[in-house]
């Protein structure tokens, strides 16, 4: 097995999305080259309801798939589908907004006023641009826990482990997302599909990444991957707890403008003059 060495080290960025949201930005619009298909990632936590109160309110969708992962509080959500329901601790929210979506994300905080989690924007090939909108939400409980190799314990919500799938399947390109916790003195060595691209986020304590002689990363730091066919990873006097995401590469061209990725600029203005015309939405009641 070849290790996967680090190609790249990403600390997050402060911004403020939405209605007055303040997150960290780990990557997005000029990394998209570098991330493919993974187009965004946020992380989204805080314990100051001042900066998360006000959310996401009604916008658009369309190109990509947004997957948000909570770890404190909640998401109230709601959608041009007629979806709703609330995004709780441990569960995911994986949406595929295809041909178009309108929907709005409004968080609130636990009792101790903490909210937080990521949300990871996917790119949708070409071909799947313009696919009919669907929604998956997949409750804490039916996420498998897998045991492997030295002190390292998997929550598998995307992709295989040990034999054990996850519950979001059937993906165009075939993702895995996990939720990955070494211990102390721990070791993970785990397979990922040669050519496809890899990364972590470190969300909790600090390891070792890449083989004895990778970096040491921290909370808020991602690290993409170059070649090869396993991620190595180490802890050695505290826990790492991470997201280890990895998917097959588009190698399409993008345009993206704000909430909506297509493949030329041609498409995008179409998709911003529907917006404006009232046709943007093809699936579902509207808004």
């Amino acid at each position: 097995m070849k290790t996967r060495q680090v190609r790249a080290v990403f600390r997050g960025r402060p911004i403020i999305e939405g209605a007055g949201v303040h997150l960290n930005r780990v990557f997005g619009f000029n990394e998209t080259g570098a991330f493919d298909p993974f187009l965004m990632l946020d992380d989204f936590r805080s314990d100051r309801p001042e900066h998360y109160l006000r959310g996401f309110p009604w916008h658009p969708h369309r190109g990509i798939e947004t997957i948000t992962y909570m770890l404190d509080g909640t998401v109230e959500h709601g959608d041009s589908m007629s979806n709703s329901g609330v995004i709780r601790p441990g569960d995911v929210q994986w949406m595929t907004a295809g041909s178009g979506v309108v929907h709005q994300e409004m968080p609130k905080g636990d009792a101790c006023g903490r909210m937080g989690g990521f949300q990871l924007w996917a790119n949708l090939p070409a071909a799947s641009k313009m696919m009919d909108p669907r929604y998956r939400e997949v409750k804490s409980g039916s996420i498998p826990v897998v045991q492997v190799d030295v002190g390292a314990t998997i929550r598998v919500i995307a992709g295989t482990v040990a034999g054990t799938a996850g519950p979001v399947r059937d993906i165009v390109t075939d993702p895995e997302y996990l939720d990955v916790t070494v211990s102390p003195g721990g070791h993970l060595a785990h397979p990922v599909a040669d050519g496809h691209t890899a990364f972590t986020y470190v969300f909790e304590g600090s390891g070792r990444f890449g083989g004895p002689s990778g970096p040491i990363a921290e909370n808020r730091t991602a690290l993409l991957f170059g070649e090869g066919d396993q991620v190595e990873v180490e802890a050695e006097k505290e826990p790492v707890r991470f997201l280890l995401v990895s998917g097959r590469p588009l190698r399409e061209p993008v345009a993206w403008g704000g909430p909506i990725v297509m493949n030329t600029q041609e498409e995008l203005q179409k998709a911003f003059e529907e917006l404006d015309n009232g046709t943007f939405i093809r699936k579902g009641k509207g808004r």
